[in-house]
C-alpha cells in the first residue's frame, strides 16, 4: 500500500485555471486575510489585492503546488506595504486650535424676539392663528392640521400663506428685522 507524502502534489491538475484556484481555496485564503486586518471589509480587499497580483504572476509560477504559500506571501507583502504608506495626518503642536466660540445670544433679546412674535402672531384671525400654530409650534402636517380643524388641505394651504404674508407686512417684525425671516 503506498501513500503519497505530499497531498498538494496534484495541485497543478486540481487547479488548472486560476478561476478554479480561486474558487477551491478562496475561504481558506480569506481567513488568512482575516488575521492580518482586524476589520472584516480590508481583509476581503487585502485578499483582492493579493489574488490580482498571483494572477499577473499565474504564468511565470512554476510550482503550482506552492500557490498557497504564493498568495500568503503576497497578503504579507502587501498588508506591510500598506501599513507603510499609511498617513499620520495628526501632527504635535504647542497649543490646541480650538474655534473661536460663537457668541451666545442675550437672553433678554431672544425672549423680546419671542414676545415680538407671539404679539405678531396673536393680531392674526384666530382661525389663520391656530393653522399657523398647528403647523409651526405644534410641527403637524399638513393633513394633521386640516383634520384637527375639520377642513380641507387646501383651506389649510392658503390660510397658512395668507398668515405668513401677514406676518411678513407686521410693522413691529419689519422694526426688529424679523420680516425677511418669516420669507
Amino acid at each position: 500500500m503506498t501513500t503519497t507524502a505530499c497531498t498538494s502534489a496534484s495541485t497543478a491538475a486540481t487547479f488548472p485555471s486560476f478561476a478554479s484556484y480561486v474558487r477551491a481555496r478562496g475561504p481558506v485564503l480569506l481567513r488568512a486575510a482575516r488575521s492580518l486586518s482586524s476589520n472584516p471589509n480590508d481583509a476581503e480587499d487585502l485578499l483582492q489585492t493579493a489574488l490580482t497580483k498571483t494572477y499577473v504572476a499565474w504564468e511565470r509560477i512554476e510550482d503550482h503546488r506552492a500557490l498557497d504559500g504564493y498568495v500568503r506571501r503576497a497578503l504579507i507583502n502587501t498588508r506591510t506595504s500598506q501599513w507603510r504608506k499609511r498617513k499620520v495626518e495628526e501632527f504635535a503642536c504647542d497649543e490646541l486650535p480650538e474655534p473661536d466660540p460663537l457668541p451666545a445670544p442675550d437672553p433678554a433679546e431672544l425672549q423680546g424676539l419671542r414676545d415680538a412674535m407671539w404679539r405678531a402672531i396673536m393680531r392674526l384671525p384666530a382661525r389663520q392663528r391656530a393653522m399657523v400654530v398647528l403647523r409651526y409650534y405644534e410641527d403637524l402636517s399638513e393633513a394633521q392640521t386640516a383634520e384637527v380643524m375639520e377642513v380641507s388641505i387646501g383651506t389649510v394651504k392658503s390660510a397658512v400663506s395668507r398668515a405668513l404674508a401677514k406676518l411678513r407686512d407686521d410693522p413691529e417684525l419689519a422694526v426688529l428685522g424679523l420680516s425677511r425671516i418669516a420669507a
